[in-house]
């Protein structure tokens, strides 16, 4: 059975204000083969998500030189939910690539991490419905016309929908739209995606971003010919994962997340979940594929 990677890599992000380290921070775990072709693990735990940037543009081109093939995993949305590309008016053929470019031109993300992420979530509420709405949450000192520190309302039928496919089937996913408190996905998808799409562009088609750049279908190595890097979105709640003693619960799921993957890679079982995920319309598919991105396994 030929695997498809010999290396998986999973990073568990943060939209933290301030450096940060242990619990709620960036981790990143990296699963590779020793010498003798053991799986081997090691977490990072950079304070800074310039930092963590840096270690994983490093993960990566060790992994190149050794000329081993990564999947990388990133706990945060790579896509937004259908309508929102077009709703901003953004040019392009990929709604995807059209909203991370958007995002990277608003973002400001400095080395000690201050970052302007309800800014740009007042900013693209304004372009979008002029109100506080659909992004929302902040700390009340942050409040703006355009940016409330509560959901102002609920979605209704003539909104952009509050979860893209894959947070309905990934039952207890948070929406997007939510920018801050526990569980607050849009305020990390914010800061994530300029950092994913500056992977990708140092990459250039060596990476391949699933499934914007690679359809939905069960990948066999000949797909993955001439490609270093495959990124997916991925959701560590998937696993029930019990954190050892003196453990953050973090490390744990970066872990049982790199080592699930690593295990299903070796059964010949990870190709299958690049696969269209069953029970979804057409148009379902086509909005996943070509917007709303996918998470690995949901």
């Amino acid at each position: 059975m030929t695997r498809l990677f010999s290396a998986y890599v999973i990073v568990d992000w943060s939209a933290a204000a301030k450096p940060a380290t242990g619990a709620d921070s960036v981790w990143i775990g990296v699963m590779k083969r020793d010498v003798r072709f053991r799986l081997t693990f090691e977490a990072h735990n950079p304070a800074t998500r310039a930092e963590a940037e840096k270690k994983l543009m490093a993960v990566l081109d060790d992994l190149k030189k050794r000329g081993e093939r990564a999947l990388v995993g990133f706990d945060f949305p790579l896509g937004f939910p259908r309508g929102f590309s077009q709703a901003l008016n953004l040019p392009g053929e990929a709604p995807w690539r059209a909203v991370w470019d958007q995002l990277d031109r608003m973002v400001k993300d400095k080395a000690d991490n201050t970052n302007n992420r309800f800014g740009v979530g007042s900013e693209l509420n304004r372009r979008l419905t002029g109100g506080p709405f659909p992004f929302w949450g902040c700390p009340p000192k942050d409040a703006l016309t355009t940016l409330q520190p509560k959901r102002p309302r609920a979605h209704g039928p003539d909104d952009l929908p509050e979860f893209r496919h894959a947070d309905l089937a990934a039952k207890g996913a948070a929406s997007i739209w939510k920018l801050y408190y526990n569980g607050s996905v849009g305020g990390q998808a914010i800061l994530g995606v300029p950092a994913v799409r500056r992977l990708k562009l140092a990459r250039g088609e060596a990476m391949k971003v699933w499934p914007f750049e690679t359809g939905f279908k069960a990948l066999a190595p000949a797909d993955l010919e001439g490609v270093e890097v495959v990124a997916a979105e991925v959701y560590p709640s998937l696993l029930k994962t019990q954190a050892g003693a003196g453990e953050v619960k973090d490390m744990a799921q970066v872990r049982a997340l790199a080592e699930h993957f690593a295990r299903l890679d070796e059964a010949g079982k990870l190709a299958d979940l690049f696969a269209a995920p069953k029970g979804l319309s057409p148009e379902g598919l086509a909005e996943a594929e070509r917007e709303e991105g996918w998470i690995l396994g949901a």
